[in-house]
């Protein structure tokens, strides 16, 4: 017996998940959209949606909790939704708060809390014996000196809920990091300390189905973000090969992650960091969303899992009480470059590798991804492709302290 169609909230205060919300329209099911205003003019899927609503972000970039609560409690007197679903880190906390609110199946404010907050997740990371680099809050004096005679510098002050490497500082004495608590004032209780740790940074992009994650690829950064944002560096990534040491360890530390923060269903975002000194995996930080930064297209290259639209299915089996079965899977290495251009428009016709397998088309960016069956082939084109790059193309600037929308 065929089910009716679901009523499905999509939240982002990002342009995303268009894959997602055409899967779920064409699987049948309404698609609803809360977004913001100046995302109005997006080329959204609008066809696929059935009403978007927008609400205005305040100073700080959050959303009156108020206004979103009031909002949906006037649309449910007529729509009954079934599903909510946050699109992006910054939604995870308002999809939360609406499924507790009104009761709705899903992952509730207490578990998002360890895929949003940072010092949720590392608190609770050691809890379960998680190897992570040494941390502390940020909330007493005389934990912050503990901290500082006991760990070494550099540490690095992290906000406790940005994404990427975004409001990052670097502080390499015991004055320096007084001087930066002092600067951040009254917002310092937003903002944790932690080692900085040399080394290799990978991360795990994952759909769980029934708490057992039932698709997981392992990649590696080959600049770190925290050099791309704050160095003017250029965003690189590979897919590693199955059976490769750091795949293996990898594989089962983010498994023990997502048991151990209670992920039922999603997809997840999840890094780590191989220290260059002892060469131990240590946990940085997850989320229950799809990766940014196009990792997921490079992905679908490389598997042909489109995980915006496993997700999507995912949900729904979930909801429905069905069971979820992962397509076919193509086994490709899969590589991205991607940097600010000079350039508005960059002429990219002089790149001619049948490897590459999609351009960016984003003003003042370039970026490609290239597959191979030959993981040193990729390797090769994106050292070379970073070379050319950088002498006929690339622009940077100061990292932000948000990401812009």
């Amino acid at each position: 017996m065929k089910s009716r169609p679901l009523n499905i909230l999509c939240v982002s205060r990002y342009f995303k998940g268009s894959d997602m919300m055409k899967t779920l329209h064409h699987d049948g099911h309404k698609v609803y959209l809360v977004t913001i205003t100046k995302l109005k003019d997006n080329p959204w899927p609008y066809d696929c949606i059935e009403e978007a609503y927008y609400l205005e972000e305040n100073e700080e970039g959050k959303w009156n909790n108020d206004y979103l609560i009031e909002g949906m409690a006037y649309k449910m007197r007529t729509t009954k939704f079934d599903i909510f679903i946050s699109l992006d880190d910054f939604d995870v906390e308002n999809a939360a708060l609406l499924r507790e609110y009104f009761r709705i199946p899903g992952m509730g404010e207490t578990t998002a809390r360890y895929f949003r907050d940072k010092l949720a997740m590392r608190k609770k990371a050691r809890e379960e014996g998680i190897p992570i680099p040494d941390f502390s809050d940020l909330f007493n004096d005389d934990d912050i000196h503990v901290f500082a005679e006991k760990v070494s510098p550099p540490w690095l002050i992290k906000p406790r809920g940005q994404a990427s490497a975004t409001g990052i500082q670097k502080i390499h004495s015991k004055e320096e990091l007084w001087q930066a608590l002092d600067k951040l004032g009254n917002n310092r209780h937003k903002f944790l300390i932690e080692k900085f740790a040399p080394g290799s940074v990978f991360h795990v992009d994952s759909l769980t189905f029934q708490g057992k994650i039932v698709f997981s690829v392992v990649s590696k950064y080959l600049d770190t973000p925290f050099e791309v944002a704050h160095s003017g560096g250029i965003f690189r990534s590979v897919t590693l090969e199955k059976g490769n040491p750091d795949e293996v360890a990898l594989q089962k530390l983010n498994q023990k992650v997502m048991n151990a923060f209670g992920m039922e269903y999603s997809a997840s975002h999840t890094e780590f960091i191989k220290g260059n000194e002892d060469g131990k995996y240590y946990f940085l930080e997850t989320s229950s969303r799809v990766g940014g930064a196009h990792l997921s297209d490079m992905i679908e290259a490389a598997t042909g899992i489109n995980l915006w639209t496993e997700w999507a299915k995912i949900e729904v089996c979930t909801f429905l009480k069905r069971q979820y079965k992962l397509p076919k899977l193509q086994n490709k290495f899969g590589g991205i470059v991607v940097s600010l251009s000079r350039f508005e428009h960059p002429d990219t016709s002089s790149f001619t590798d049948k490897e590459i397998v999609w351009r960016l088309k984003k003003k003042h960016h370039i970026g490609f991804i290239v597959t191979s069956s030959d993981k040193e082939k990729i390797k090769e084109l994106l050292d070379t492709y970073v070379e050319r790059i950088k002498n006929e193309f690339h622009a940077s600037m100061p990292a932000p302290d948000r990401p812009a929308n």
